[in-house]
C-alpha cells in the first residue's frame, strides 16, 4: 500500500492511497488543476482514480470534487446521513455516481473500508480505516473530542493520520479570533488540541501503531514545530521514545512523505 497526504489544512485536504489493484482519495479540499498537478508528482492520473471518499461536507474537503467528479466520472462515497446535503453542494455530479455506506465495512476492489463516525460541528463526519491484504491505514481529523470507542475502531492501524489541530493557549490568546469561535474549536464538535492528539496516540502505541501523522494543524493556532515538540514530550513522560517506539510526522499544506506499508 502507497498513501501520500498531498495537502492538509483549512487550506485544503487531499490524501492518496493505492494498492495493487486500487486507486482512491480521501476528500478533495483542492481545486480540480490543482488535485491533478499532485497527482502528476506521483504519476497518477485523474481517470485513474476510482473513487473519492468524504468525511464531512466542509470546504476545505470537497472543493474540487464537483468538477474533478465530473470531468473522470469518478465515483464519491459518503455516509447515507451526508447524501442530502453533498448532492446539494456537488451538483455537478449525477446521483449515481454517489455510492453511500453506513457503519458496515464496504469494499472498493481490494480495499476494504470501515467508517466511523466522529464528534464535528457537519451534518455527519467520519473517520476511516482502510484494510488491503493486513495493511491498514486510518484517518481521524476534524473532530472535537477522541473517546475510547472511536480509537477502538484504528487500533492496529499500522500508519494514522490524526488531528493536532491546536495549541489551547495559542487559541485562548489569538486576539483575532472572536469568542464564539474558540468555543466552537474547543468544543466537543470542534479539533482536537496537540495535548488530546498527544493521549490519543499513547493509547494507539498500546496497539502497534508505529507512524502519525499530525494532521490538520492551524495556521494561526500552531505550528509544526510546537505540535511536535508538545506530543513527543507527552510520550516522552510516558516512556514513549519518538523514532524508536513510534514515528511522528507533520502533514501540511504541501505534497507530504509516501508511506510505503508492507
Amino acid at each position: 500500500m502507497r498513501v501520500v497526504n498531498l495537502s492538509s489544512g483549512s487550506d485544503g485536504n487531499l490524501t492518496y492511497v493505492e494498492t495493487n489493484n486500487c486507486k482512491i482519495l480521501v476528500d478533495a479540499g483542492l481545486s480540480c488543476k490543482d488535485i491533478e498537478l499532485r497527482l502528476s508528482l506521483l504519476n497518477v492520473n485523474g481517470k485513474d482514480i476510482d473513487a473519492i471518499l468524504v468525511t464531512h461536507e466542509h470546504i476545505d474537503h470537497i472543493k474540487g470534487i464537483n468538477v474533478f467528479a465530473s470531468k473522470f466520472n469518478t465515483k464519491i462515497y459518503c455516509h447515507v446521513d451526508e447524501l442530502n446535503i453533498l448532492s446539494k453542494k456537488l451538483n455537478k455530479i449525477i446521483l449515481t455516481q454517489f455510492h453511500t455506506f453506513t457503519a458496515s465495512p464496504f469494499n472498493i476492489k481490494d480495499i476494504t473500508i470501515n467508517a466511523f463516525k466522529i464528534p464535528h460541528d457537519s451534518v455527519c463526519c467520519v473517520g476511516f480505516k482502510i484494510v488491503s491484504d493486513s495493511k491498514i491505514v486510518s484517518f481521524c481529523t476534524d473532530l472535537g473530542f477522541i473517546s475510547d470507542n472511536i480509537l477502538q475502531n484504528i487500533y492496529g492501524s499500522q500508519l494514522v493520520y490524526l488531528e493536532s489541530n491546536h495549541d489551547i493557549k495559542m487559541l485562548n490568546n489569538n486576539l483575532h479570533y472572536p469568542a464564539s469561535l474558540k468555543q466552537r474549536i474547543l468544543s466537543s464538535k470542534g479539533h482536537l488540541s496537540n495535548f488530546a492528539s498527544a493521549d490519543a496516540i499513547l493509547k494507539l502505541t498500546k496497539f502497534g501503531t508505529k507512524q502519525i501523522v499530525l494532521s490538520h494543524l492551524s495556521k494561526e493556532n500552531n505550528s509544526p514545530s510546537l505540535a511536535f515538540d508538545t506530543v513527543v514530550s507527552i510520550l516522552n513522560k510516558n516512556g514513549i521514545i519518538e523514532g524508536k517506539d513510534i514515528k511522528i510526522d507533520i502533514a501540511s499544506t504541501m505534497p507530504g512523505k509516501i508511506y510505503k506499508i508492507s
